[in-house]
């Protein structure tokens, strides 16, 4: 397995998964006929489906912002549901006593499926639903127990003779110990919570002097939910994820599984659990990470390169029920799968999570959905996504913010990523910013493509597959298909009495344009708002109709003639600008949308008001082009913080530490203030060096994306 940077990449091994057989009565061999999903989102969802198609009725749970989520709408009629507030989700403990009510209360319930995170590694949790009489499917709470803490698990894996990753694990968790420890191993080096995973509690540290403010940030998150004692090791979180891993030998592999084996047995191991192991790519050596004691979030892999419905297996072996396989050698492997999550975030701002409305979702084309299984057979290209949300859902600032899992299954792996990248063109997600194309440039680098994916990938190439964080100039081709689909939006909207009517006719010399010669002006969103204190008109466009049904483009000092623009229902635009197709997605009022061509994705935008007054004739819209850098010169504008010295928010969150105060100097990069948003933390830097004029928040407060959290001077000579 290899990270990049603060995003891993996962090379799966199948990947390693462990299922065992429960020892049970024949007699209480039957399957469920109810069980409660102790869990949210798309892994609720997952398991919905699987239950579904076994006849099992599921109970479902959503918090107070959960209210018109997917899984609290399935339209299962044997779905119930039961409501807790959303603040539970920050305290387990306050979760195990909510779930213990609900427990009590439903009938003829016989065991809870608790999915990913959450409360799935709780071993107070599973001791609940055995109290409760209710089958906790998952392992036994022992196993919860000692895998769930790092250091624990370490010791048992060296005394089961599983290779451990070299690191400090042990008692001592005083500041200065953990400091010696780390200069003792070298930098760089991962601090880690010892309870804990998804990328939480967890922080790359490159240097000493950063160790500290490090430690103390693990140990905030990991409060939030964890044991406060940690480890030092190197691992992050993930973004792909594929199987089987590429550069891995059939011998090899086959010592990874009889390891994982090892382990689950060394703690007694029952149901589905996932070991994770760190490679050396250069001497095949590996060395144990954690096991997670529960169904993986990228479960859908092993899914797919196998044919098999993991959920089910799980399903089965909590009621007793034999294994559908007896020995590894009856697992097929076929193919090779590919999975990408998508992520709302902003890459280009260093992967920040964004909240906000999914005002259009769009799968590829012939995208399945989870449901187990999926893959493991024939020669064509397979989709499938697995998501818990749908358009017109909100990406709530409380949760986790994934959009959805897609998986790609195809004969071979250059087959698979040949097809995730087309999967990824064809998903569309508009009305916040995610990481499609981010994911489509590293499935496409030839670095990824070589199977030599290392923990260097992105300081080798973060420049070729990450945006740069300004706002760039507009590329002529892209203010051009925002026109048009500007013109073309009106027009749809536009009603006639029957469709005989000659101004109904979409092209032609008699169709409805209003105007023949329209002017429009596009601006950057920075603009719009006045972030950088410009008064500046924007880009004006112009745009004429053509008899035929094209139009001639003013802007840029250059024309440009557009053909064959056609706008679907759904809001996609395609047109052939200057002999060449590119496509507009989204064009739906006050709606983001994205443009593709090659060399770059877009976004467009309509502003929420106007900033200055125009002539009647004149609309104005927002427009934000983000693109990779390239191999030519990078924008050189300021950003909004520099040029004002305003520090904005860059997500809705908390804040949790307030690091300057009104009347000290600052250096350029030096924290100002740590946020949380969505279970992660985030430090805000100085953009440059000066002194602090005024600090809007305290520790605690809430504030929105875009809330001038501190205001800078610079510094007088």
């Amino acid at each position: 397995m290899a990270f990049l940077g603060n995003r891993w990449l996962r090379s799966a091994c199948s990947p390693p998964f462990a299922v065992s057989r429960r020892r049970m009565s024949a007699a209480s061999n039957k399957m469920f006929s109810k069980i409660l999903i102790a869990n949210r989102g798309e892994i609720a969802c997952r398991i919905i489906k699987t239950a579904k198609r076994m006849g099992v009725a599921t109970v479902a749970v959503y918090s107070d912002a959960d209210v018109n989520s997917l899984h609290a709408s399935t339209g299962q009629r044997n779905t119930s549901m039961f409501t807790f507030p959303r603040k539970i989700h920050a305290c387990k403990q306050d979760a195990v006593e909510a779930f213990a009510r609900i427990l009590s209360v439903v009938l003829l319930l016989q065991a809870l499926h608790p999915g990913y995170g959450f409360l799935s590694e709780n071993a107070t949790f599973a001791k609940q639903c055995a109290s409760a009489g209710v089958t906790f499917i998952g392992p036994p709470e022992k196993a919860i127990d000692q895998m769930g803490s790092k250091s624990v698990a370490k010791a048992i894996m060296s005394d089961a003779g599983v290779p451990v990753c070299p690191g400090y694990h042990g008692e001592d968790q005083s500041d200065a110990f953990l400091e010696e420890e780390a200069k003792r191993m070298g930098f760089p080096l991962m601090i880690k919570a010892v309870m804990g995973g998804g990328g939480k509690g967890m922080r790359l540290v490159q240097t000493p002097e950063g160790f500290q403010s490090a430690l103390e940030a693990c140990r905030r998150e990991a409060a939030a939910g964890f044991a406060d004692d940690r480890m030092l090791l190197e691992r992050h979180q993930k973004v792909l994820e594929e199987a089987p891993a590429p550069g891995i030998s059939d011998a090899t592999r086959a010592e990874l599984g009889e390891a994982a084996v090892r382990a689950a047995k060394a703690v007694g191991y029952v149901g589905a659990g996932t070991v994770e192991f760190l490679m050396d790519t250069r001497t095949q050596e590996f060395f144990f990470c954690e096991m997670n004691t529960r169904l993986q979030v990228e479960h859908s892999v092993t899914e797919m390169v196998t044919g098999l419905d993991l959920v089910e297996w799980q399903l089965r072996v909590a009621a007793g029920q034999e294994l559908p396989l007896k020995n590894q050698a009856d697992i097929p492997l076929v193919g090779h799968a590919i999975e990408a999550r998508i992520c709302a975030e902003n890459v280009a701002r260093g992967f920040l999570p964004v909240a906000g409305t999914l005002r259009r979702m769009r799968l590829p084309s012939r995208a399945g959905s989870g449901g187990g299984g999926g893959g493991g057979g024939g020669g064509e290209v397979k989709i499938r996504v697995d998501t818990g949300v749908q358009e017109g859902d909100a990406v709530s600032v409380h949760y986790d913010p994934m959009v959805a899992k897609l998986i790609v299954h195809a004969p071979t792996r250059s087959e698979g990523l040949h097809g995730l990248r087309k999967a990824l063109r064809d998903f569309q997600v508009v009305g916040l910013p995610t990481n499609i194309d981010f994911c489509e440039r590293v499935a496409g680098h030839r670095g990824f493509e070589e199977g030599g994916v290392t923990t260097a990938f992105l300081e080798e190439h973060g420049d070729e597959v990450v945006p740069p964080p300004e706002t760039m100039p507009p590329p002529p081709h892209a203010v051009v298909l925002a026109s048009v689909a500007v013109l073309l939006e009106e027009q749809a909207a536009v009603t006639f009495p029957n469709d005989t009517s000659p101004w109904s006719a979409r092209s032609g010399p008699w169709r409805a344009v209003g105007v023949r010669k329209q002017k429009l002006v596009l601006s950057s969103r920075e603009t719009a708002a006045g972030a950088n204190g410009a008064d500046d008109a924007g880009l004006e466009v112009t745009v004429e109709c053509l008899a035929d049904g094209g139009y001639v483009v003013e802007t840029h000092g250059a024309r440009f003639a557009v053909s064959g623009a056609q706008l679907d229902a759904g809001g996609a635009m395609t047109a052939i600008v200057d002999g060449r197709r590119a496509v507009f997605v989204g064009c739906d009022r006050g709606r983001l949308g994205r443009c593709r061509r090659r060399g770059g994705s877009y976004a467009l935008v309509q502003p929420r008001a106007a900033g200055r007054r125009r002539s009647r004739s004149t609309q104005v819209y927002e427009l934000v082009v983000t693109r990779p850098r390239g191999r030519g010169a990078r924008g050189s504008s300021k950003s909004a913080a520099e040029s004002t010295g305003r520090v904005s928010s860059p997500m809705p969150g908390r804040v949790v530490r307030v690091l300057a105060e009104s009347g000290e100097d600052v250096e350029k990069g030096q924290e100002l203030m740590i946020l949380e948003a969505m279970k992660m933390e985030h430090t805000v830097p100085a953009p440059f060096a000066g002194k602090v004029d005024l600090v809007s928040y305290v520790a605690g407060d809430l504030v929105d994306e875009g809330s001038v959290l501190i205001t800078l001077k610079p510094l007088t000579k």
